[in-house]
């Protein structure tokens, strides 16, 4: 049995029953070491990069895979139909927000968009066990009462953490669980058989893979599952996110793996360019991204990026969701509204055109741009599935050619990471994973985005437009100057009473250590609770 150490939370017995714990100790006892191969070998892979012998490729070991006439299952009827999913936290506000937006599908999220405390974690397999049975409501501080009333409340699909993060709240023979395993391993235990009976299923969004063999390790994980609880063979569907480089090299392969159980695969933009930072550091300067904010979808190595991703599902019969547009509606000012708005739009209406089956917004105003925008292309159809885009020709230096992304490094890109970063993981560490910041929502995978361009502009002496070269002198000054600018803000007590000072040691240290931190959480995680 797995061993709860970490503190009481409400209702905590409702989900850490002790047969819950026994299934959990036996998924960890199971997949745990096959896990930790699979993280040692990306440590494999980079290094062989970083030393130069290697670069990412199709890999030839697969080819059979990607010239093979093969379909992936088909999907439920619950998930055919996915042109608007909205994405947020499983706190129980947020929730039912979602599931009241009109979107077709939750992604009920336990990573990106939420902070890993112990209180999040538990609290969330609570709210997603009421939203299952129907019984989930919530009361404001201010007495505001909030229930599920939509006739068609969105179709919940619930995203783990990735490989990468263990839950030290609880221990298997003495080490913290796979917290991929925890999440999953909860909420399938406490709702599988609930939803098939309920006419859903159990569904999940799977982040941050990067190889065909960890996707073989999640068709494992599921097969386990089903079977230690009599669940029918078959009943999970899993949409992948291609959010790191060496995926994308492999989404064929990753498809073929899960096939039993695979319902997408979907274009986590965010992830997908701080992955490239992260994969491609040591490889020069060629390979520096200019300004995040001016790296959008119509570059050419994102468009190749996503024509690939949506030619690659139609033709295994899968569904091909798009990415999030981060900008989000302040109603305080409606000129900033509308250019939001319009830019959203702009967003949507590109990927629908390019054979998407539906795409995500991160807030409810956002739904009818969404939907809308699909309902044009798509009209009365659940989806485009049977678009084959055999136009698309990509091959591996489309992919890489990161040297074709419009815009420059500048020193208000600079300023820019520095503000969002600091900002943002003060929030974090507060419990709040996703933050509307200067009308963007930024979450995990767009806050990793900031910090890595510091690193590796700095690494790297890139010269800005005004011609100043980024040192790590020049990126702590940034630091501190805006720590300083946020103190003046908020005002002094405020700001000692935050965690503004652990923010800023914390992000100096991302940004200047001479190796690279892999994710941020990583570090940020031991900062909280």
């Amino acid at each position: 049995m797995a061993e709860v150490v970490g503190y009481d939370v409400e209702r905590s017995h409702e989900v850490l029953t002790p047969e819950a714990l026994e299934f959990l100790g036996g998924l960890e006892r199971a997949f745990g070491a096959r896990r930790r191969e699979l993280l040692a070998r990306r440590a494999v892979r980079q290094a062989e990069l970083a030393a130069g012998e290697r670069m990412l490729t199709f890999l030839d070991e697969t080819s059979e895979v990607r010239d093979a006439d093969w379909r992936v299952a088909e999907a439920p009827a619950d998930l055919r139909d996915r042109r608007t999913e909205i994405t947020g936290p499983t706190s129980p506000k947020m929730a039912i927000n979602a599931l009241n937006s009109g979107a077709y599908v939750w992604l009920a999220d336990h990573e990106d968009a939420n902070t890993p405390t112990w209180s999040n974690m538990v609290g969330g397999q609570v709210t997603l066990r009421d939203a299952t049975r129907g019984s989930l409501t919530f009361v404001s501080p201010e007495g505001k009462e909030y229930a599920v009333t939509a006739a068609r409340p969105a179709t919940v699909v619930m995203r783990p953490r990735g490989w990468h993060l263990d839950e030290r709240h609880v221990l298997v023979d003495g080490a913290p669980i796979t917290a991929a395993l925890f999440d999953f391993g909860l909420y399938f235990f406490h709702n599988a058989r609930e939803l098939l009976d309920r006419g859903s299923g159990p569904y999940f969004y799977l982040p941050k893979m990067e190889s065909h063999l960890e996707a073989r390790l999640w068709h494992d994980v599921f097969a386990h599952a089903e079977a230690a609880l009599a669940v029918p063979s078959g009943s999970v569907r899993a949409t992948v996110l291609i959010e790191t480089l060496p995926a994308a090299f492999e989404m064929d392969e990753i498809l073929y793996e899960l096939r039993a159980y695979a319902s997408g695969l979907n274009a986590g933009r965010w992830d997908y360019l701080f992955s490239i930072i992260k994969t491609l550091r040591d490889c020069g300067p060629a390979f520096v991204l200019p300004d995040r904010n001016s790296v959008t979808m119509t570059a050419p190595f994102m468009r190749a990026y996503a024509e690939l991703l949506v030619q690659t599902c139609h033709r295994r019969g899968a569904h091909a969701i798009g990415g999030m547009a981060a900008f989000i509606p302040n109603r305080r000012e409606y000129n900033v509204t509308m250019q939001a708005l319009k830019k959203v739009r702009e967003d949507k209406d590109r990927e629908a055109a390019d054979g998407f089956d539906g795409s995500w917004v991160a807030h409810p105003d956002l739904v009818p741009i969404c939907t809308e925008a699909f309902d044009l292309v798509l009209g009365d159809r659940p989806n485009q599935v049977e678009r084959q885009r055999d136009d698309v020709k990509v091959l591996p230096d489309d992919l890489l050619d990161v040297r074709s992304a419009p815009g420059s490094a500048t020193r208000a890109g600079l300023e820019s990471n520095v503000r969002v970063s600091l900002r943002y993981l003060e929030a974090w560490l507060g419990g709040n994973g996703a933050v509307g910041l200067f009308n963007l929502m930024e979450d995990v995978a767009t806050a990793e985005i900031a910090r890595s361009q510091l690193w590796q502009w700095a690494r790297n002496g890139v010269t800005l437009a005004d011609g100043t070269v980024v040192t790590h002198r020049l990126v702590c000054e940034a630091i501190d100057a805006e720590a300083r600018a946020i103190e003046w803000e908020i005002g002094p007590e405020t700001y000692r009473r935050g965690r503004w000072n652990e923010v800023r040691d914390l992000l100096v240290r991302l940004a200047t250590d001479d190796e690279f931190s892999d994710f941020l959480t990583l570090h940020a995680y031991s900062l909280v609770d």
